[in-house]
């Protein structure tokens, strides 16, 4: 097999013989560098490689007939793939046959039965620009090392806070995750209202208080525990039965608050809720933060989509008036995992003056182009993955009317499956749905002469966890389940692909009663 450091390797496509070279392997002390004893052939390799990628992870991944999970025990799927790491390397065949295991027993969330997550399916366009992510494996710090993705990334948030309503512009940043991005919303509110904490901590400020409804997610929690605010002091402001924040509620809290001699910091607004998918009424949590200034972030990673679309884009009324906004591309408009935003209303620098630190060996000041491109200083991080290009490519493709029809087929395709839950018997809505998130129970036959109280929410409470059990092991299907408020476990079915149609939500109610009618 040739060594790596005897090849100028063109391409995959290269039709010319690998270049030779007859130097001897370089020397340190008695060490050979580069020997190649198990470096393969790398035009081969890759093409072996993609062909698996190809067949086992797109094809097979999104072929109805093929399972969702190969599901193993952790004990049996960890003898299964020999994970140990040893000495010496293994071979070619046995690296590959490496990738086709973990592909097998992955679970396959391109698969058109795969409503898990509030993100599935393959977006071709956005996968091929992750693979070109990976390939080029550059960090998007400066327009030196990253040229053309600093301007994607400043082209697309610029594209993202047009959007949003923000007319006089705004400021942003990708970063992992749209837990991060309301991390940051904490941090850019704490920071605006006390700059003096970058440098002396947390002693230079009262008592924090952040606001959230109960159907917010868990990442401000974390956040406050993170920043040092601490989660006892983020308050939780009740929801109505939609799932809604009550802006009542909200204006009683602040009150609260301050008669603790707290200060209340921000309120974090939900576009789209995890379970429910519900919207909070910015428009009425805007006024009450107005009054008492505060800062409002809204927390659109989920429905944030609904700002593509014509026809829903109202469930966002009010976001103009906002001071920050998460928002993952990888969900509701299928981006790789992960592609996230987060976009703040401010000209001043905000984002640059509370997480600088002005590295001297990244961030000179006397380069030869316009170093304000250099955006690498606004992110907590330091080395960041150029995710934009992933959505940006997307959207060149597809354009803006595309990708709003794919946020309005969702959205019917989860008023169908809605439609056909209340048909069925053994099947109940826990709530009408507002966006693509359709929460229902499935009762089995024994259950269902029993009256509505405490036994059967006992009973029924264990039926989701079976079901799920009994599909998983199947792998023919995947939908989850949780608990809300009071109420017994029930299914979430989250409807986003494209891919899907009408007989696979009507296989899904079929399979649930056939794995659940005997319970």
């Amino acid at each position: 097999m040739t060594s790596t450091s005897e090849i100028h390797f063109n391409g995959l496509n290269s039709s010319e013989s690998p270049v030779r070279h007859s130097k001897p392997p370089a020397m340190l002390s008695t060490v050979v560098m580069n020997n190649g004893v198990n470096s393969p052939n790398l035009e081969s390799f890759f093409h072996q490689a993609m062909e698996i990628i190809l067949n086992e992870a797109v094809k097979k991944a999104t072929d109805i007939r093929e399972k969702v999970c190969e599901w193993r025990s952790p004990e049996c799927l960890k003898e299964l793939l020999d994970l140990e790491l040893r000495d010496g390397g293994e071979s070619e065949s046995m690296i590959l046959q490496r990738c086709r295991d973990a592909i097998k027993y992955s679970v396959k969330t391109t698969h058109p039965h795969f409503f898990n997550q509030l993100y599935a399916g393959m977006e071709p366009y956005s996968t091929v620009a992750s693979f070109i992510c990976e390939a080029v494996n550059t960090s998007v710090y400066t327009y030196e090392v990253a040229p053309v993705f600093t301007l994607v990334e400043d082209t697309l948030l610029r594209k993202m806070i047009e959007m949003v309503g923000w007319e006089e512009g705004g400021d942003g940043i990708f970063n992992p995750g749209g837990s991060l991005s309301n991390m940051y919303a904490v941090n850019l509110a704490r920071y605006r209202y006390c700059p003096d904490i970058k440098k002396t901590g947390i002693f230079a400020t009262k008592r924090l208080v952040i606001l959230t409804s109960q159907e917010g997610h868990y990442s401000i929690s974390k956040g406050a525990a993170l920043l040092g605010i601490g989660t006892t002091n983020v308050y939780i402001v009740p929801s109505d039965k939609s799932g809604r924040m009550i802006p009542s509620a909200l204006e009683e809290q602040i009150k609260t608050a301050k008669q603790e001699g707290a200060v209340p910091l921000m309120v974090n607004a939900t576009a789209g809720t995890t379970v429910l998918g519900a919207f909070d009424p910015i428009e009425e949590i805007a006024d009450i933060c107005k009054k008492y200034n505060l800062w409002l972030h809204v927390d659109a990673c989920w429905g944030g989509a609904a700002l593509m679309s014509k026809k829903h884009k109202h469930l966002l009324r009010g976001i103009h008036r906002v001071n920050s906004v998460s928002w993952n591309l990888h969900k509701m408009l299928m981006a790789p995992l992960q592609c996230s935003a987060f976009l703040v209303r401010d000209k001043t620098s905000l984002l640059q003056h509370c997480h600088s630190a002005q590295a001297t060996y990244l961030f000179q000041q006397d380069k030869c182009y316009d170093v304000s491109y250099d955006t690498g200083d606004k992110s907590i991080q330091c080395g960041r993955k150029p995710d934009a290009f992933k959505f940006w490519l997307m959207w060149k493709a597809l354009g803006t009317a595309e990708l709003g029809q794919r946020v309005d087929r969702s959205l019917v395709m989860a008023s169908y499956l809605a439609q056909e839950i209340k048909k069925r018997e053994g099947f109940q809505l826990l709530i009408e749905p507002e966006y693509a998130n359709v929460c229902f129970w499935y009762i089995p036959p024994s259950l269902r002469n029993l009256s509505d109280g405490p036994e059967l929410w006992k009973k029924l409470h264990t039926v989701a966890p079976l079901v799920k059990e009994r599909m998983m092991k199947k792998g023919s299907l995947m939908v989850g389940y949780q608990t809300h408020r009071d109420k017994p476990n029930c299914f979430r079915m989250v409807v986003i692909s494209p891919e899907v149609s009408n007989a696979d939500l009507d296989f899904v109610l079929d399979e649930i009663d056939n794995l659940g009618k005997n319970l």
